[in-house]
């Protein structure tokens, strides 16, 4: 057997009364692994002396690295009826801890054997270098006083590779632990055999005495303290008395155990990925023990390890390998109790050796361990959720396990109670009598302790429906190549179906595309789209998931219509004048068109001479043309397929100055650079008239404005339509007054009659500006 590094505690008394504490380790029996790639966990031994029969302590003390411990004593049996805290000192930071708390509770042993200690769950702290415990008798306890033989273990978890140690493990061999004195202490000297004054050292052990138990466990090593009000004396709970008789614990029997590996049962799922032992570094020397198996599965119970949730991933196999060490070479168990552990990043872990596809008979719920197995997520979920991919790897798990039996992993079974207890809910057992459990329970279902956290226990029925199926939450999310109009997408034929579910992609075995309600298109389970091309018509389009068990879910059916006609302009896009201040470079103009399609419209773009998108709905849109520029105005109308027309008429607008015109009475020049051209028309006598001729589709008379600015007729084609009153309170140049616009161009004749007004006759014209 290997043997285990252990420590001794001896004290000298200083003048002030003081006790200075220090500790030797017995010397490595493995000098030169320190500087090897790989080394096997160490557990060593630190014995807990001084203080009453109420405490027991260890001052802060000086360590080699380790990154898990917990406290241990002799008899497997026996109860810890109080508290014990531990502090420790940070290898990467040198800061110490605040306490933390060890949980004492541990499920009790359904068959302790001689030599088999009783054991608090180990604590991850992560690479330490230093501690402080106490351990504090329950108050008002009618328990006798602490157990002897009261020890601190730590464990180091040794070197799996040289990436391990780059990511956190102990690269040093732990073979020796520092005396911690009190400054200006004067203190012999420790040897190797310093020995207590009491006579109750450690002596080196290996967990597993020489006389060791034939195939025993104790339950596993994931418990949380009982809330106060449900606290369970070791009455309450059940727990065996150091001369506990084979009635209080759970035996194999032929019919529901056996040594002898039974087959591998085909599952209705795929295994998931798991790291063997070997590869997270089990030392299988430690624990030579052949396992046991059960019948069969019926439940899986979930657990956490406890300890910190702060680990990185790469820290998950020495954590494992602590985990391992602790259970057998402190708790002198036959293996670890757990039949498989999930790391936060989902990664799943074997546990007790046997064979992942077995039944192994584990050690991690009292009572219940006989047609379950147990899986164990790293950290602690007292406060924390646990990840999805956490979450993912259990419900694959248990899916897998389960699937071997037959059973699904959300329905519920009956187990066989094996010890007389009652749960953290305060639900009774009697052994040998039958109680539903759901085929994924906690750890609290099982027994009066707080595991799996209660934040876990409440993401339980997102395990059992991600590994029972249908998938969840799926829903299209986009149709690539089609718009969406109302309730109907509509495409030219090509699309792309987008989608999400809230299942994990790992648990679904295929999408397919269903056009008709038929399958046009299988992805993998971990595809989020999928492409068709569609006749043209009215088609429903949904996405059905295969969950890994074979269940499917359809998405909502969506309408999409495919369609291959391009709309058409109703009205082609044409120019018109309108009022507004007239330049050169910008004459106001108003554009106009009109647009319809057979299925929907969906916008309208003018390409040029500038850009702009118009709603379905929208038919003109006012801007401003260069004059004497051929321009061309292009528009696209698109339906909501993405068939589209063109539309590309060309407008000239042109401005006619006054000289162009035919004149009949008086009118006078007007020279300024705010006249169009540097010059205008003006007359004050009744009847003077302007004319201009042109062929065009629209036109507009451009004119100055002032108080005194007087009236004019307008005659289009020899007939008088209007007059227009020139009059405003702020002067105002280059206005375009009045316009008009025909359907189609023509040749037409505008003239302008100066009406005289009384008090202001005058009439300023600038030009006559027409589009061609």
């Amino acid at each position: 057997m290997k043997r285990r590094a252990w420590l001794t505690l001896g004290a000298v008394v200083l003048g002030g009364g003081g006790v200075v504490t220090y500790a030797v380790a017995s010397p490595s029996s493995d000098p030169g692994a320190a500087g090897r790639a790989k080394r096997p966990a160490k557990v060593y031994d630190l014995a807990l002396k001084g203080g009453t029969g109420d405490k027991r302590e260890l001052p802060r003390t000086d360590t080699q690295p380790f990154s898990m411990l917990g406290v241990s004593w002799t008899g497997a049996a026996k109860r810890l009826d109080g508290a014990a805290q531990v502090r420790t000192r940070s290898l990467k930071t040198g800061q110490w801890s605040a306490w933390q708390d060890l949980e004492l509770n541990a499920d009790p042993l359904e068959n302790p054997g001689v030599g088999v200690r009783g054991a608090s769950e180990p604590l991850w702290v992560g690479p330490s270098d230093g501690m402080q415990v106490q351990v504090i008798r329950k108050n008002g306890s009618s328990s006798s006083a602490l157990p002897k033989d009261l020890e601190v273990n730590l464990v180091d978890p040794g070197v799996l590779t040289d990436a391990e140690t780059k990511t956190g493990g102990s690269a040093a061999e732990p073979a020796a632990f520092v005396a911690d004195e009190t400054p200006g202490a004067t203190a012999s000297a420790p040897t190797d055999s310093a020995t207590p004054s009491d006579g109750t050292t450690a002596a080196p052990t290996d967990g597993q005495t020489a006389t060791s138990p034939a195939a025993t466990d104790t339950t596993p090593a994931a418990t949380d303290s009982v809330p106060p009000s449900a606290s369970a004396s070791p009455t309450d709970s059940a727990s065996p008395s150091d001369s506990a008789s084979p009635t209080d614990s759970v035996s194999p029997s032929p019919s529901t155990s056996s040594s002898a590996p039974p087959s591998a049962p085909p599952s209705t799922v795929p295994e998931p990925p798991i790291v063997s032992r070997a590869d997270w570094g089990a030392d299988e020397s430690i624990s030579p023990e052949a396992p046991e198996y059960n019948a069969d599965v019926k439940a899986v119970f979930v657990h956490h390890t406890d300890g910190a949730n702060d680990y990185t991933c790469a820290d998950s196999p020495s954590i494992i390998r602590s985990i391992y060490a602790y259970h057998v070479q402190v708790s002198g168990w036959k293996d670890i109790g757990y039949n498989f552990l999930v790391d936060k990043c989902g990664t799943i872990f074997e546990g007790r050796k046997g064979g992942v596809d077995l039944p192994v008979f584990g050690a991690h719920t009292y009572g219940w361990n006989r047609e379950s197995a147990g899986v164990a997520v790293l950290g602690d979920y007292t406060t924390t959720s646990a990840t999805n991919a956490t979450l993912a790897s259990v419900a694959r798990l248990a899916a897998w396990k389960l699937g071997q039996y037959g059973a699904d992993p959300a329905g519920t079974t009956q187990l066989t109670a094996g010890a007389d207890q009652h749960n953290y809910f305060n639900t009774n057992f009697t052994a040998g009598s039958k109680y539903t459990f759901q085929r994924i329970s906690g750890h609290r279902d099982g027994y009066n302790t707080q595991c799996p956290g209660g934040l876990l226990y409440d993401q339980l029925p997102t395990i059992r429906t991600w590994a029972s199926g249908p998938v969840q939450g799926l829903k299209v999310g986009s149709v690539d190549g089609a718009a969406l109009s109302g309730s109907t997408y509509y495409t030219k034929g090509g699309i792309t179906v987008r989608w999400t579910a809230t299942t994990p992609a790992s648990l679904i075995s295929k999408f397919e595309l269903l056009v008709d309600g038929k399958s046009v298109a299988t992805t993998s389970g971990t595809a989020t789209s999928a492409g068709v091309t569609l006749a043209l018509g009215s088609h429903t389009v949904a996405v059905r998931a295969v969950h890994q068990s074979g269940r499917t879910a359809t998405s909502a059916a969506l309408t999409v219509v495919a369609e291959t006609t391009a709309p058409t302009f109703t009205t082609n896009p044409n120019l018109s004048l309108r009022s507004g201040t007239v330049s050169t470079s910008a004459i106001p103009v108003t554009l106009g068109w009109k647009a319809t399609d057979d299925k929907a419209l969906r916008y309208v773009k003018l390409l040029s001479p500038t850009t702009a998108t118009f709603g379905p709905t929208t038919t003109t849109s006012n801007s401003t043309a260069k004059s004497g520029a051929a321009t061309i105005w292009s528009m696209r109308a698109y339906d909501y397929a993405g068939n589209y027309r063109t539309s590309s008429p060309s407008y000239t607008p042109v401005i006619l100055q006054e000289t162009a015109a035919t004149k009949s009475g008086s009118w006078t020049t007007r020279s300024s650079t705010s006249y169009l051209g540097g010059q205008s028309y003006s007359s004050g006598s009744k009847g003077a008239s302007l004319t201009w001729t042109f062929t065009g589709r629209s036109a507009a008379w451009v004119v100055s404005r002032a108080a005194s600015s007087g009236q004019a007729y307008v005659y289009v084609d020899g007939t008088k339509i209007s007059t227009v009153d020139l009059k405003s309170s702020t002067t105002l140049y280059r206005q375009a007054i009045w316009t008009k616009t025909w359907s189609s161009s023509a040749k037409h004749t505008i003239k302008i009659v100066v009406v005289g007004t009384s008090g202001r006759p005058t009439v300023t014209t600038d030009s006559l500006v027409y589009i061609k």
